[in-house]
């Protein structure tokens, strides 16, 4: 268990009357017009970051919203019934049980239609300010509303609808809050109460909250380091501060590993030691073996360089080739006959021409 942190009544009550005097003479026109509420939050710094995140949920003696905030439902789809029916059957059944707060029904059919384009999921996140879902189709839902949702914290509340005192339990999800403790910071807030609260009210809110955070928490040894209290539009106001004992405990543990690291230091510096022992004998040896390869090849060659003695070689006798006898000449080719001159070939053609005409018979005359 950790342990609890020693809040002072009359200082958190100091602290809570300068919040709303300052909310008071610092009011913007638009809160005025509209008369809202701004909500009073608890800010929690831990020694150390979590390793592992956490959700809280924190049960408040006072109501910390206000009754014009806006509650949406969720609830399954009823069988045998079409989204209208299952809707009017969820409002009578409210009715019954005396639930006031939930200003609308939403079956899962029709969370899965209507609202299935991103326009009309932001629109709906706008509406209102919390939603709560039927605990049998929590698994079911954030595939169907998106990351918006849960990047501007508004992911559906659970609550079991079965259940036999269904108005005090969907009232202690309302009006009570929660802490949601990660793993990549060591602060985190909650909403405790609103602006239209009285000062006792919202102390006693806050006593209740730091005491079930303080029980809750997954950690060992000190936990809060400083406890401020805000509004949205305020300065951090502390309300506890961690006494120096705590930080003398976390200093003796962080003392503590150093030595452990001190250690296997010196372990690995023996064995990196023992290391460059080893690589120094092998590189020595490797020069030996070098030194030693190096003589040889020298004595190798040395023993190359001696000139052989001259050993005569007979060699057979060979017998001397027969000319083969030559192929048989080509038949030289008549010469061709010289070209007769262009003059000379002119006169014989006429000469024939005459000849033919000499030749020519007369015809015999009777």
């Amino acid at each position: 268990m950790a342990e609890k942190p020693l809040l002072d009544r009359t200082q958190v009550k100091k602290a809570v009357q300068a919040l709303q005097a300052f909310l008071k003479n610092k009011a913007s026109g638009e809160a005025l017009f509209l008369d809202e509420a701004q909500h009073v939050s608890l800010l929690f710094t831990l020694w150390k970051i979590p390793k592992e995140a956490q959700t809280i949920r924190i049960p408040l003696p006072h109501g910390q919203r206000s009754d014009t905030e806006e509650i949406c439902l969720f609830t399954r789809d009823e069988p045998n019934m079409t989204p209208d029916q299952t809707q009017r059957f969820y409002k009578k059944l409210l009715q019954e049980r005396g639930v006031k707060s939930i200003s609308e029904i939403i079956p899962y059919k029709v969370l899965k239609t209507e609202y299935k384009p991103y326009e009309a999921k932001r629109r709906l996140l706008g509406n209102f300010d919390l939603f709560i879902s039927d605990d049998r189709i929590r698994r079911l839902l954030p595939t169907h509303l998106g990351k918006h949702f849960y990047k501007s914290k508004k992911e559906p509340l659970c609550v079991n609808l079965q259940s036999k005192h269904l108005a005090r339990d969907i009232e202690r999800v309302i009006q009570g809050t929660s802490l949601k403790v990660t793993n990549k910071g060591c602060c985190c807030m909650a909403r405790v109460a609103h602006s239209g609260m009285t000062a006792d009210e919202v102390t006693e809110n806050i006593e209740a909250a730091v005491q079930t955070v303080v029980t809750k928490l997954r950690m060992k040894g000190p936990v809060i380091k400083l406890i401020h209290i805000k509004s949205q539009t305020s300065v951090a106001l502390p309300i506890y501060t961690s006494d120096l004992g705590h930080l003398s405990v976390l200093e003796s543990k962080q003392a503590q590993t150093p030595k452990d690291k001190d250690s296997a230091s010196t372990k690995q510096t023996k064995k990196n030691k023992t290391e460059d022992k080893k690589q120094a004998d092998t590189t020595a040896e490797g020069k030996r073996k070098e030194k030693k390869g190096k003589k040889n090849k020298a004595a190798a060659e040395e023993e190359e360089e001696e000139i052989p003695q001259l050993v005569p070689i007979e060699t057979p006798i060979k017998k001397p080739k027969l000319e083969k006898p030559s192929k048989k000449k080509k038949l030289a080719k008549a010469p061709k006959p010289a070209a007769v001159k262009k003059g000379t070939k002119a006169q014989s053609k006429l000469i024939k021409k005459t000849d033919s005409k000499v030749k020519r018979k007369v015809p015999k005359v009777k």
